[in-house]
């Protein structure tokens, strides 16, 4: 039952956001006075509308994504209304254009941003350094951390010279100090506590430990505001790392060696919808409604980024269309630019066709 419901509201909410990123676009068009004619979720065969003014509302049948027609944004078409030639997508400022494109997938970061921050508001921050357990022994002896009395709920503020640390620089700390008695400074019910710890190797995993897990501490909302919109830049750089390696020679070379071998999948590897799909659907079958929170989170990022991937049809093509026009100093023609978008739509049908194939044929393994 959880394990539907929890991809049911997955998939809904990605319509969501594709309303969301389409109303980005909307209300730019509507402040700058651009002619909007349509507001539509779905494609093909309109299945409800309704006309408020000049412009139309409604839903079609192909649930693939939604748009806002702009008149005189299709070069095909004849569709600005008479006495509207200024209000005309080619008409208006490259400026006002480029601000009425962006406004769609930078919608996507800024939902991303409030998930984060109401993530670790709620639930807290997952790299923050707080003990939630000690062990009691470690390699056969009472653990250091026990020995340097550490409790759950300690809030580790200083290891060694490093302030404010996260799990992973306590972690590079015993890496570069292994075996050294570091100094540690402990937050504990309001006091700050200095304390002394030697880590030990743990065979089972080969690298030093003090003996404690560690998890995540909510923040007050000013500071998960911060922390949450910090995330969204760490994983934008992350995510534009891996959209260069999926499309990119080595990228397109992996996709044809998992479709035409027996290679195994592994965790590096792109999934589509429907892979993120079933991740999601365990999530909510095992009631981590947090970690569903942060992969739908996640997932709006990277359509928002792939989508400013400065091609056409994407809107970051778009985006790049104005700025190469406002350079050369006169009108593209967008007849000439066909190829090349769909060039870019086969290539991205490939890949999520390919993907899916993937994800039911050959599962990435779960962690």
């Amino acid at each position: 039952m959880a394990f539907g419901l929890s991809i049911l509201v997955f998939v809904l909410s990605l319509f969501l956001i594709i309303m969301i990123h389409e109303g980005g676009h909307y209300l730019a068009a509507r402040r700058y006075n651009f002619r909007v004619l349509e507001y539509f979720l779905g494609f093909g065969p309109k299945l409800w509308s309704v006309r408020r003014g000049e412009i139309e509302y409604g839903v079609k049948a192909i649930p693939a994504g939604g748009y806002v027609k702009i008149a005189g944004m299709n070069p095909f078409e004849n569709d600005v209304p008479p006495g509207d030639e200024n209000r005309a997508y080619t008409a208006k400022p490259v400026w006002q254009r480029i601000i009425v494109i962006l406004c769609g997938p930078l919608s996507h970061f800024l939902v991303a941003g409030i998930l984060f921050s109401i993530l670790i508001a709620t639930v807290g921050d997952g790299h923050a350094a707080k003990v939630v357990a000690v062990k009691p022994r470690l390699a056969g002896s009472a653990s250091p951390a026990a020995v340097a009395g550490l409790q759950p709920g300690d809030l580790i503020v200083q290891i060694g010279d490093v302030q404010n640390p996260d799990q992973a620089a306590i972690g590079a700390w015993m890496d570069a100090h292994p075996g050294e008695t570091t100094p540690l400074v402990i937050e504990r019910g309001g006091r700050f506590l200095s304390l002394q710890a030697t880590p030990v190797n743990d065979p089972a995993l080969g690298r030093y430990r003090f003996g404690i897990s560690m998890g995540p501490v909510p923040r007050p909302v000013p500071s998960a505001v911060w922390h949450g919109f910090g995330q969204v830049g760490t994983m934008t750089v992350e995510s534009a790392k891996g959209i260069a390696h999926a499309f990119g020679p080595s990228g397109v070379v992996r996709m044809f060696t998992l479709l035409t071998t027996s290679t195994p999948r592994n965790d590096q590897d792109a999934a589509s919808l429907v892979g993120v799909g079933g991740m999601v659907g365990n999530m909510g079958a095992n009631g981590q409604w947090a970690q569903f929170l942060f992969v739908f989170a996640y997932v709006t990022l990277f359509i928002g980024l792939v989508n400013l991937i400065p091609l056409p049809p994407l809107d970051g093509g778009h985006v790049a269309l104005a700025v190469i026009e406002k350079i050369r100093g006169k009108a593209i023609d967008m007849k000439k630019v066909v190829p090349v978008s769909a060039t870019v739509l086969v290539l991205l049908g490939f890949f999520s066709i390919s993907a899916m194939i993937l994800d039911v044929w050959k599962p990435i393994p779960s962690p």
